[in-house]
């Protein structure tokens, strides 16, 4: 977290507002809790994504097949918003239903503190969006419901960012011109102030779409490697390459990793993890650096009484195996 002044949910939504109008390309993490957000925050990224997909498989344990509710989403989403000083856009999905319920998805979460959301135009019950099996509602009732999203945004706060997602894409029956003309909708009779193009396969593609639809564009690459660098997306016209799940696929890997080494090796294979860790360019990422533990002691120091104070000198805790030290 950096030590400037905390923004209002507003101010986020307004520079979020400032990264779509701008002609450069900005290049999103994403992945699923307030470390992970933090953690982008530092490295310098402007803005992360609450993938559905995480939130599906790391706080419930579930495949992403819209079996996450919206209180599941609008609850967590209230956490990483609070936790940093970035706009958060969120996933949530279908909307949770029709119009009626995207409604109300979309002031809960305007309510919680994101910058904005993306709603996408599959059938319930939704398919990940990298997956096959994926089928799409009507353009008429898709664009129904961006105008009950843009309604309800527009009583609340009118800063607070739609994104209008079209996976069909790999969907039964679709194509790219199909994507592109519902692209279209989704913003001229839609009112969604960007739209999210998914799973796009080639270059030519990008370039075609950005220049056929009048908002910005956000993409995942679906074609085959090497995808286009974040300099080559820019030049292809687009404002927004999203990688959604990188941060949280890369800590269960790590996981998965170790705790197998750990299982054979036993407590070796701690010690050469934590050496790969320290011999890192970037270094180790301290946790209680990323959730601020510092500023329990601040709290303390100026407002206890004296009795109630702690007594940090006289006790203590222990290293990590990283050497994070107690505060």
């Amino acid at each position: 977290m950096t030590a400037n002044a905390r923004l209002s949910a507003r101010d986020k939504r307004i520079r979020f507002r400032q990264m779509l109008a701008r002609k450069t390309i900005t290049v999103m993490p994403g992945g699923f809790s307030p470390v992970y957000a933090r953690i982008a925050e530092m490295a310098g990224f402007e803005s992360f994504f609450i993938a559905g997909s995480q939130v599906s498989a790391f706080l419930l344990g579930v495949p992403d097949n819209g079996i996450l509710g919206l209180r599941d989403v609008v609850d967590h989403a209230r956490h990483v918003a609070s936790s940093t000083n970035i706009p958060i856009f969120v996933d949530t999905d279908t909307g949770f239903g029709n119009a009626v319920n995207v409604h109300y998805t979309v002031q809960e979460c305007v309510n919680a503190g994101v910058a904005g959301i993306q709603i996408e135009d599959q059938e319930a019950p939704k398919k990940s969006s990298t997956s096959a099996g994926r089928r799409c509602i009507s353009v008429d009732e898709a664009v129904g419901k961006y105008r009950a999203a843009v309604a309800a945004r527009n009583e609340i706060d009118p800063e607070f960012v739609i994104c209008a997602r079209c996976d069909t894409l790999g969907a039964e029956g679709g194509s790219f011109e199909e994507t592109v003309q519902r692209c279209i909708a989704y913003v001229k009779e839609g009112g969604a102030d960007f739209v999210w193009l998914n799973s796009i396969e080639s270059r030519e593609q990008v370039k075609e779409a950005c220049e056929r639809i009048p908002a910005p564009v956000l993409t995942i690459w679906g074609g085959p490697e090497p995808a286009p660098t974040p300099e080559e997306y820019e030049k292809l016209g687009l404002r927004i390459v999203l990688y959604p799940v990188l941060g949280a696929t890369a800590g269960m890997q790590a996981a998965w990793q170790l705790f197998n080494d750990l299982k054979q090796r036993g407590k070796p294979a701690i010690d050469d993890w934590a050496a790969s860790v320290r011999a890192s360019r970037f270094g180790a990422v301290q946790l209680k650096t990323v959730v601020n533990s510092a500023k329990v002691r601040e709290i303390e120091d100026n407002c206890l009484p004296a009795s109630a104070k702690r007594d940090y000198d006289g006790t203590w805790g222990h290293a990590t195996p990283l050497g994070e030290k107690n505060l």
